[in-house]
C-alpha cells in the first residue's frame, strides 16, 4: 500500500524517538501534524500518514468489522508499514509512540492493540477499539505499562463513553497504563487539558 506520509522534527535516521500521528475523517495528515506544536515532542521524528480520501474506512467504527472492509485491514497495514519503516531506521518500539484523533484515534488504539508491545506510549483524542462489539481474541501481546491517554466527551455524537470504558477494560488486561478523562459537554475537538495530560503523561517521560 502506497501510503503518503508527512514527516517533520527530528529526520527519522537522527531521531531516538518518533511519533506516528494519525488524522481523523475528514482530515489530513498536515493537519494532524499541526497538533505536535502544543506538544512536548521537540527531540522526536514525526511521522503522519495520510489516509486515501481522507478516511481509515468508510462507515462508523462501531460497524461490524466486514463492513470497514477492505479499507479497515488495508488501513492497518498502513501503520504497521509505518513502524516498520521507523525501526529500520534504528528506533526501538518502546521510543514509538501514537497519536490519533477520533477516527484516527481509533486505529492508533485498534492497531497497538493487536500488536501490544512495550512502546513509547500512546494518546488517543476521543476514540475506542473498533468494531460492533470489542473481539477479545483479535487483540494479543502485552504492553509491559505502556502509558496510554484517553480523553473524550460525554456525550460524544461518534464516540460513546461506553466502548471507551470497554477499550480501557482491553487495554489493561493487556498491561498497559491507562489513564482515562471523561470530559462533560466537551464536544468533538481536542482541549487544552487534554494536551496537557499528554504531555504530562506520555511526552514528559525521561
Amino acid at each position: 500500500m502506497n501510503t503518503e506520509i508527512l514527516t517533520d522534527g527530528i529526520p527519522l535516521n537522527e531521531a531516538k524517538k518518533a511519533l506516528i500521528l494519525i488524522h481523523g475523517r475528514g482530515a489530513s495528515a498536515h493537519d494532524i501534524l499541526s497538533v505536535a506544536k502544543h506538544l512536548k515532542v521537540d527531540d522526536f521524528a514525526l511521522v503522519a500518514p495520510q489516509a486515501e480520501n481522507r478516511t481509515w474506512y468508510p462507515y462508523s467504527f462501531l460497524a461490524p468489522l466486514n463492513e470497514n472492509e477492505p479499507s479497515f485491514s488495508k488501513s492497518l497495514e498502513a501503520i504497521h508499514q509505518v513502524v516498520v519503516a521507523i525501526q529500520q531506521n534504528g528506533i526501538e518500539k518502546e521510543n514509538i509512540y501514537f497519536l490519533g484523533f477520533s477516527q484516527g484515534a481509533c486505529l492508533a488504539l485498534e492497531f497497538t492493540a493487536r500488536n501490544a508491545a512495550k512502546y513509547g506510549g500512546i494518546v488517543a483524542f476521543t476514540g475506542g477499539l473498533i468494531g460492533d462489539k470489542v473481539y477479545e481474541n483479535h487483540y494479543s501481546g502485552n504492553f509491559e505499562n505502556t502509558p496510554i491517554f484517553i480523553g473524550t466527551s460525554d456525550p460524544d455524537f461518534h464516540v460513546p463513553v461506553e466502548r471507551v470504558n470497554d477499550s480501557e477494560t482491553l487495554l489493561t488486561k493487556l498491561g498497559a497504563d491507562v489513564t482515562k478523562k471523561i470530559y462533560p459537554n466537551m464536544g468533538h475537538t481536542i482541549s487544552k487539558d487534554e494536551v496537557d495530560c499528554a504531555n504530562a503523561l506520555i511526552f514528559n517521560k525521561k
